[in-house]
């Protein structure tokens, strides 16, 4: 749906121009709180299940389960948007409809740059529908892990900035458990949860459910979401095996932006800012998905395989001012990915060595049409097939008792062949257009490189290069040429060069840690509305680099953390075309990229069964979306945000009250800027929220 957002924010710009918490489980004290940095946590890093290592030559964050459920954050956007260097661009504040999450600094485009995974299978598909958070309600989160800077080696396109991996709960643990669970709030929010696990000798069973409506902030916005998602397993001596299976729906309409033009004296964000101009706007989507995976421990090493298909079927409409554009799509997409953990000792030193091979095939249809009473006579019906074949091995050696190396290539092909039927004879498609066959061929390759030397028990430095790529999606192919006649436009793979380089202290639950780090991005996939169309092309050089700085610090009853994030995203040399010609954008700073981002938390254990916990988060300026030129003089303002949680435990009842947005701030995370006039369209977000909640848990 993201891609229907998208293109309904280029189409209305053409309409302008005429942390971590420790969080202590129950029956424990603050002291025993279980810290996400230590060995007993297990991560999925190397695309293997394992216990955390923090030796390991890699920038990793894990966000637990206890974290999760300390935290005033609603969706998995408001999670991550508590972490350094992470930065949502929220359009409705609606359950995270239409969020995308940026990481060091691609703005617009963070959501292609920053891969997500759930259980270590992209989510990110080849259009422009972007995540449906909803899809993955914090009930069924077990943990997420936030790999920066690398993972184009073990996962392939997309992984630019970082990969995000969101791991659900699965049946484990002594005993069978359940949790019930309903929240109330702002907006007639309404939501309803049950997570449940059964055990029975070897065989497990996890149950999530989940559904969600509320009328919105906005006029014209009201959600509604459900989730069913199961998964059975049987677990072995040597093979394990696993099955899951899940489906979703969401229904959601649409309020679009706040005008502002100034000249014209129209300034809606002030006089009607819950107001919408899109009352008919709307969409939908369908997913659903089934994964049998196997887990076999041989002599060799430890041999992982899994089968998936997943689906989603999507409808968007829009009136964009008398002028009608519905359109239904559905994508399928088929994936195997075997792959071979290898412990061998070399040159005496412990050393682990992974390969594996992934297999993706895609089929993408969209219909296109005036009205959803015509869609059995579109007016374009474009299809495309996608093929991806990719090998990689990685591998990490102890050189020393203080020193681990790593290393990984990959190597990815693609195939994509699309084609058009337009028929003139449809309603609404007399001055249609057909675009003609196309197909692409490509091949890149991705490596990388990461050095850990601890200096002291509690001090150690981390260094690591690579490189990555990403492919265009279908929805950026398939656009209009300067004539306004449909073609698909075959664009140069993007790839990019990282270097990181860091220094942290962990002691007991305490950590600090300092990074820096550069991207040299050629070929950037991005909007450019004017050089072919409305289409996109591939940018000028451009250069991300940062610091980021985090803490956290846990006493007997309280927890307090902070990170602050400095990232500079600027064009190094080209032109951006623009209405009155190209514009020199060299030194420019990249749209919707914040220069500073803070983020705190402290936790408060009021008692043996209750805790508070504050969260803020501050984001300064940024140039609005469509501002490459940097000359339109109005930004996004900066903005601050509070929010507030309170829990407590009543024999098997956790009863609490959460208040987003605490001292009632209003602010927009999203905008987007006329080329010609000084009119712009804002995407403002709720104010004050508050949420009660009420869970009941069977069982330990």
């Amino acid at each position: 749906m993201a891609s229907v957002c998208r293109r309904a924010g280029i189409i209305g710009t053409v309409l302008l121009m005429a942390p971590a918490f420790a969080f202590a489980e129950d029956g424990k004290d603050a002291d025993d709180a279980i810290d996400v940095r230590t060995d007993e946590v297990v991560v999925t890093a190397t695309r293997f299940t394992e216990e955390l290592d923090v030796k390991r030559p890699v920038n990793l964050t894990v966000i637990t389960r206890q974290e999760i459920e300390a935290s005033p954050a609603r969706t998995v956007p408001e999670v991550l948007a508590g972490q350094v260097g992470v930065v949502p661009s929220d359009l409705f504040g609606n359950n995270g409809t239409n969020t995308i999450i940026d990481l060091r600094g691609f703005g617009v485009t963070g959501g292609q740059n920053t891969l997500i995974l759930v259980n270590g299978r992209r989510v990110s598909d080849i259009d422009l529908s972007g995540v449906k958070w909803s899809s993955i309600p914090l009930s069924s989160v077990e943990r997420i892990e936030i790999v920066r800077g690398t993972g184009s080696v073990l996962y392939g396109d997309g992984a630019v900035a970082g990969v995000v991996n969101i791991i659900t709960r699965s049946p484990s643990g002594e005993s069978s458990r359940a949790t019930v669970g309903a929240r109330y709030g702002s907006f007639d929010t309404r939501e309803a949860k049950i997570d449940a696990t059964l055990l029975k000798d070897q065989y497990g069973l996890n149950i999530n459910a989940y559904t969600y409506s509320s009328d919105g902030y906005r006029d014209n916005n009201e959600t509604d979401d459900s989730v069913l998602k199961l998964d059975l397993r049987r677990a072995g001596i040597s093979n394990d095996v696993s099955l899951r299976i899940g489906a979703d729906r969401q229904d959601v309409r649409l309020p679009g932006g706040r005008r502002v033009e100034p000249s014209a004296g129209i300034n809606e964000l002030e006089d009607d800012r819950r107001g919408t101009s899109t009352p008919l706007d709307f969409a939908t989507r369908d997913g659903g998905y089934a994964t049998l995976a196997l887990s076999s421990r041989q002599d060799i090493g430890l041999i992982d395989a899994e089968l998936g298909y997943r689906d989603k079927a999507q409808t968007s409409y829009f009136y964009f001012g008398g002028f009608p554009d519905y359109r239904e799509t559905d994508l399928g997409v088929w994936s195997l990915t075997p792959r071979m953990k290898i412990p061998a000792d070399l040159f005496g030193r412990q050393n682990q060595l992974v390969i594996g091979l992934d297999f993706y095939s895609w089929d993408y249809q969209l219909d296109v049409s005036n009205d959803p009473a015509n869609i059995g006579t579109p007016i374009n019906r474009v299809r495309a097939t996608q093929r991806d074949y990719a090998y990689y091995l990685h591998d990490i050696l102890t050189l020393t008792d203080t020193m681990q190396l790593s290393l990984g290539w990959r190597e990815q092909w693609q195939e994509i062949e699309a084609t058009d039927d337009y028929d003139p004879t449809a309603p609404g498609g007399a001055f249609g257009s057909e675009a003609p066959d196309g197909e692409q061929d490509l091949r890149e390759h991705a490596y990388d490189l990461g050095l850990r030397y601890e200096l002291t028990t509690s001090w150690s430095v981390l260094a690591s290069t690579g490189r990555s790529f990403r492919f265009a999606t279908i929805d950026e192919i398939y656009e209009f040429s300067p004539t306004f006649q449909r073609e698909f436009q075959f664009l140069r793979p993007q790839t990019a060069q990282n270097i990181d380089i860091g220094v942290e202290r962990r002691w007991n639950a305490q950590l600090l840690r300092a990074t820096v780090f550069q991207i040299d991005v050629e070929d950037e996939i991005h909007l450019d509305p004017y050089s072919t169309g409305i289409g996109n092309t591939n940018l000028p050089p451009s250069r991300r680099r940062g610091v980021e700085l985090e803490s956290a610090l846990s006493f007997k009853e309280v927890n307090l953390g902070a990170s602050y994030a400095y990232t500079e995203a600027k064009f190094l040399e080209g032109t951006f075309s623009s209405v009155g010609g190209p514009v020199d954008i060299s030194g420019n700073t990249v749209p919707l990229v914040p220069r500073h981002k803070v983020t705190a938390y402290a936790r408060w254990l009021t008692s043996e069964k209750s805790f508070l916990t504050m969260t803020f988060r501050y984001a300064s300026e940024q140039f609005m979306d469509n501002d490459e030129a940097n000359d339109f003089g109005t930004k996004i303002p900066a903005y601050s945000v509070f929010d507030l949680k309170y829990s407590h435990d009543i024999a098997n009842w956790r009863l609490g009250l959460v208040v987003n947005n605490l001292f009632d701030k209003q602010y927009y995370a999203y905008a987007v800027r006329s080329l010609i006039t000084d009119a712009y369209n804002a995407y403002p977000l709720p104010e004050r929220t508050v949420t009660a909640f009420a869970e009941y848990r069977f069982g330990r």
